[in-house]
This record gives structure tokens, C-alpha cells and sequence, in this order.
């Protein structure tokens, strides 16, 4: 004859209501974890952006050998998270007599982000940020963070952001080679 208990148990296992949440409050914790990774990655990515451009910013001039250790130093600050999913870009945005904002070089760590254009326009610079004449160093950053959970959305979450640095020493940053 078989114990009762091992027949019962099925049964006490369906009606015992301990540990119902657990499924749920798993569900929350991995929803933090994923959220946390993607917050520290963005905070990084940003980070990069404004360590870029300051590093240009307090130079007496630049050259390409001097913006590709500057985007050398992002990919640091980035890790551990992919550094090959970070794309690092400094400008050098000049504004003319009519208040024209121009690009008098542009480098790209060679990732997702081209270079801008020489003497192209950039828009929405902040207000009375810089006047006729004045030079300002923009670094920018894109990062495309993967889930951990790839299966949760179907692409990357792309951070982007802008730094806009005035030169500390000199009135503008040349950069002969770019």
C-alpha cells in the first residue's frame, strides 16, 4: 500500500499559496539588472562624449594622431561594455558675422558616425553659447546597447549625445591634418 502523503502531495503542492510571487519578483529583478546595465552604458556614452571633447578643448592645437588617442581614452572609459558599438566624433564649429554655425574640422573614431563635413552647417546649438568669431569643440557619442535579453525587443537602443566645450587656452583649436 502506497503512503498517503506521497498521493497527497500533488495536491497540497497545487493548494500551498507559499512562494506565489516568486515568478513575479524574479521577473522584476531581471527587469532591474537589465535596466541598470543599460543605464550605466548610457552614463559611460556620455561620459565619453564630455571627457573627448574636454581633453581637445584644453589643447593648444590637435592633430589626428592626437583625436584618435583622445577616442583611444573613450573606448577605455566604455569598457567593459562593447567599445566597438561606440562611435566617438569632435568637431570644431566656428559662427560667423550672420551667426552661422560651420564645421572647420571633423574627426570620427571610423564606427558609425562619419566625420562632418568641412564648412557644413550645425544646428541647434544652444542660444548665446558663442557669437561672430567664437570657436567651440562639439563631442559627440552613439552607443547601440544590445539588450542582455536580445529576444526582448528586436534592435539595439541607441544613446546619443552632445558636448559643447569652448577652448580654454587658445581662442580656437586648429587641427592642420584633419
Amino acid at each position: 500500500m502506497r503512503d498517503k502523503r506521497l498521493t497527497d502531495m500533488p495536491k497540497q503542492l497545487l493548494r500551498d499559496q507559499r512562494g506565489v510571487s516568486a515568478p513575479m519578483m524574479i521577473l522584476i529583478y531581471l527587469g532591474l539588472v537589465v535596466f541598470s546595465q543599460a543605464y550605466m552604458a548610457e552614463r559611460r556614452a556620455s561620459h565619453v562624449a564630455s571627457i573627448v571633447a574636454d581633453l581637445i578643448a584644453q589643447s593648444d592645437g590637435t592633430s589626428k594622431k592626437d583625436l584618435d588617442s583622445a577616442f583611444w581614452v573613450g573606448d577605455i572609459i566604455m569598457q567593459p561594455f562593447a567599445v566597438n558599438r561606440l562611435s566617438i566624433r569632435v568637431s570644431s564649429v566656428t559662427v560667423d558675422s550672420r551667426g552661422v554655425a560651420t564645421v572647420q574640422w571633423s574627426r570620427a573614431n571610423g564606427r558609425n558616425m562619419a566625420p562632418r563635413e568641412l564648412r557644413s552647417r550645425v544646428d541647434a546649438l544652444p542660444p548665446d553659447l558663442i557669437s561672430d568669431g567664437e570657436t567651440l569643440i562639439l563631442g559627440e557619442t552613439e552607443y547601440r546597447y544590445q539588450l542582455l535579453i536580445p529576444s526582448a525587443l528586436d534592435k539595439d537602443i541607441t544613446f546619443r549625445r552632445r558636448y559643447f566645450l569652448l577652448p580654454r587656452s587658445e581662442k580656437q583649436i586648429v587641427c592642420p591634418d584633419c
